[in-house]
């Protein structure tokens, strides 16, 4: 549901009670927050000291445990449809309720199931290891981007468009997929503020910046940068360019016709009133280039597993989330007062982000440990099954911890006697299957908006600009059109 249509909320008695549900949410989120930060600290207090997925038994009664994560995925789907909550759910403080109070489900369901010392690692892992890293990538990259400015209004044609769409394949592999989305949205639904026919492009927006374009350097996208830390080379990922070329290409193909078509179907009035107003292109901010280069090789070069580049110094943990954070900061300072008002640069897309998969972190790891302990099971070896997997379960958890699993299945299954095997950390990997992996994880997030962080944004900052973009399932119909056929196209093309 977009936010053209929300239901209206006029009388007294639905203000004070929606203000007294929102009051209700807050307390809801103390509380659920307080029981997670107990539970965490009782199992370092009763010894837990392991980092990562230490379960790989199947859970005790793992269908109850996986029901949180679903009636999230349900709640993210079909509350924005239902008429009497969808006003309430559009609110991001209510969404954080909802995300923690299912944490809060999936920790008390290990807790009685696994023991107190599961419980807690599925806190330290989902929220400590993973959520924090992440959304503080995430937020960074939009704090910085937010205080680039690009003005000027180019006429809104479909090559126009089209242009915008390329450059942002073009850099999404250099400053992230997130960073590359949060330069180029806000110029793109300018150029189109005189068009009524825009969300086709927004989606297309999604399909390439915000994910198929970064997958050629692991600061593309969360899950390369994952494989990077598992050992996977720097460069390795350059190998990807052809499967790139092809998605990239053929998306900005079909996004150009169909645009060519909305376009026609304009109103006269609207075209006219675009072709009258141009702009030139301006960039302000441009101290925040400086800062965004920082971040992504901060990002590049700081990991605490291993030697600092020229050094024989191991970076300490989470000192690479507090360089993003000081480059956040200095952004935040060195930006020229005003210039982010006038980039209509508000924390809502971030906070929903951060309401929704904080949530999401936390209920997925009950889903992770059945697939860490059945994945050998699973009768997946061909790259076309890794590729499809991968890609489906990226859709649906976020890509970057299903990467992780099956990554590992991967090089569980790998023969090092093979010749052009890549080596990692802890043995090798078949290319073939890595190259699958990385590329069903990258390509697949775009399937829903849940699969990448910077979907959600995207989808966020477009409706506050007055596009009505397409529901979760409406989404998932321009997705399952679009992408799907491609991506059988890429199996049969690529995965030998």
């Amino acid at each position: 549901m977009s936010s053209h249509d929300r239901p209206p909320t006029s009388t007294v008695h639905g203000t004070g009670e929606h203000h007294g549900r929102s009051r209700l949410a807050l307390a809801v989120a103390c509380v659920c927050g307080t029981i997670l930060l107990f539970v965490l600290a009782a199992g370092k207090l009763h010894g837990t000291g392991a980092v990562g997925h230490a379960h790989e038994h199947l859970p005790t009664l793992w269908g109850v445990g996986i029901l949180p994560f679903v009636l999230l995925l349900g709640a993210i789907a079909i509350l924005p449809l239902v008429p009497r909550l969808a006003m309430w759910w559009h609110r991001n403080l209510n969404k954080l309720a909802v995300a923690l109070f299912l944490a809060v489900l999936t920790v008390g369901y290990l807790y009685a199931t696994e023991g107190v010392d599961a419980a807690s690692l599925a806190i330290d892992h989902g929220v400590v290891w993973e959520f924090v890293p992440f959304i503080l990538l995430l937020f960074s990259l939009y704090v910085i981007a937010g205080g680039i400015l690009v003005t000027g209004d180019l006429p809104a044609h479909p090559w126009t468009n089209t242009a915008i769409l390329g450059v942002g394949a073009l850099i999404a592999s250099v400053v992230g997929t997130t960073g590359a989305s949060m330069l180029l949205i806000r110029p793109l639904l300018q150029t189109n503020s005189e068009r009524r026919r825009v969300a086709h492009t927004v989606i297309f927006f999604i399909f390439i910046v915000s994910n198929a374009g970064g997958c050629l350097l692991p600061v593309g996208d969360p899950p390369l940068f994952l494989g990077y830390l598992h050992g996977v080379p720097f460069l390795w990922t350059t190998s990807l360019w052809p499967e790139w070329a092809m998605v990239c290409a053929a998306l900005l193909a079909l996004h150009h016709v169909l645009d060519e078509w909305m376009w026609r179907k304009e109103r006269p009035a609207d075209l006219q009133r675009d072709e009258s107003v141009r702009i030139p292109i301006r960039v302000e901010g441009t101290i925040n280039l400086l800062w965004l280069g920082l971040a992504v090789t901060a990002v590049a070069v700081v990991n605490p597993h291993r030697t600092l580049l020229g050094t024989d110094w191991h970076p300490w943990p989470f000192i690479r989330e507090g360089l993003l954070v000081l480059f956040s900061v200095l952004s935040l300072a060195t930006t020229p007062r005003g210039l982010r008002t006038r980039n209509r640069f508000s924390y809502g897309a971030i906070l929903e982000v951060a309401a929704l998969f904080g949530g999401i972190f936390v209920t997925m790891q009950v889903p992770l440990m059945v697939l860490l302990a059945k994945g050998g099971e699973l009768g997946i070896h061909s790259p076309a099954q890794f590729f499809w997997i991968t890609g489906m379960l990226s859709s649906v958890l976020d890509n970057a911890p299903t990467y992780e699993v099956f990554f590992q299945t991967a090089s569980t299954i790998s023969d090092p006697s093979m010749a052009g095997v890549v080596h990692i950390d802890r043995g090798v990997i078949d290319p073939a299957l890595l190259r699958a992996v990385s590329l069903g994880a990258v390509f697949m997030g775009a399937n829903t908006y849940i699969g990448n962080g910077p979907n959600f944004m995207v989808k966020s900052i477009a409706e506050q600009a007055g596009v009505r973009m397409p529901t979760f399932f409406g989404y998932m119909l321009w997705s399952g059109a679009v992408l799907i056929p491609l991506f059988i196209l890429i199996t049969i093309i690529f995965m030998h």
